[in-house]
């Protein structure tokens, strides 16, 4: 799989997030040691996009500053009123100058569990298939509120994305899910999202939209199934959050002990993704590592430790 520079990357930031019950707007979160906007970023950045613009609306100045101190060369792009997911796109690339010549990526800023090689992938396939959009799915285990992926039978190519609300007994079946994750073809994005109505019950630009306005002007609409469905799981509580954590924190873990660390019991040992380890370190229970801790070959730490 060849690698894929996009012309730019919109990250959608904008939302209140209200059932994190929160002061902190929910995407400045923490989890491991990074924001959950923080993590997309980094994700992103892997791509090396030549643009960059994180769209924001809720607590504006407080996400611009912690944008500022994450990510200096990202932009942001203001979304004064939440009107709908079109519409924070549509600011995001007025930002880049109204339209992008290339593939523009558009990720949620509150999926943290997202990789780079996941990103990449999806690109490749959009390039690849000669796709307008490529929307990235996942299968999960219960679809219940999701929106569902219909496909052609005979080409595979999307034909829709029907909301559990509006789907059929049939369509509710289905396991393929929509991750609000797409990759498009910035010039047809950008002409689409001015034929976006708001004629539904939310008065609101769906993005999703423009998948039907692409397929109905004759262009090909596919899609990339995500490797693990919980890379593409959105944040919107306390336990979410929890769970994203304790995922997260097993892959650094995994990924730790495969390179010659002995993590005694990952069960009750936490660390931040910017810990660093060299080989024969023991990690014994109960232990936190956060910020630019490293820890030297041959070092042993713990029980019960926290090293900051």
């Amino acid at each position: 799989m060849s690698a894929i520079r996009p012309a730019a990357v919109v990250v959608l930031a904008a939302g209140e997030g209200t059932r994190m019950k929160s002061a902190t707007p929910k995407v400045l979160h923490e989890i491991c040691g990074r924001s959950l906007v923080g993590h997309v970023l980094a994700a992103a950045r892997e791509l090396k996009p030549e643009q960059l613009v994180v769209v924001v609306g809720h607590a504006r100045e407080q996400v611009a500053a912690h944008l500022a101190e994450a990510d200096p060369e990202a932009r942001t792009a203001v979304q004064e009123e939440q009107n709908g997911t079109g519409h924070a796109v549509r600011m995001g690339l007025e930002e880049l100058g109204g339209s992008v010549d290339g593939t523009v990526i558009v990720v949620c800023g509150d999926t943290p569990l997202l990789t780079g090689e996941t990103l990449q992938r999806l690109a490749a396939t959009h390039q690849d298939d000669g796709n307008a959009v490529t929307v990235l799915t996942a299968e999960v285990p219960d679809a219940t509120g999701y929106g569902r992926i219909v496909r052609d039978d005979a080409t595979g190519a999307v034909t829709a994305i029907v909301e559990h609300k509006d789907a059929t007994e049939a369509q509710r079946a289905v396991r393929e899910i929509n991750s609000g994750v797409f990759a498009f073809d910035g010039r047809l994005l950008a002409d689409a999202l001015g034929k976006v109505r708001t004629d539904n019950s939310q008065g609101e630009e769906y993005l999703t939209d423009v998948l039907g306005i692409l397929r109905e002007a004759g262009h090909r609409v596919g899609a990339c199934v995500a490797g693990d469905h919980r890379e593409v799981a959105g944040i919107n509580n306390r336990v979410q959050l929890a769970e994203a954590r304790r995922v997260l924190n097993d892959r650094l873990l995994t990924a730790a002990m495969l390179s010659g660390v002995t993590v005694v019991d990952p069960a009750t040992t936490w660390v931040d993704v910017t810990v660093t380890f060299e080989r024969d370190v023991v990690v014994h229970p109960g232990t936190q590592l956060q910020g630019s801790t490293h820890l030297g070959e041959g070092a042993e730490v713990g029980p019960g430790s926290r090293l900051r």
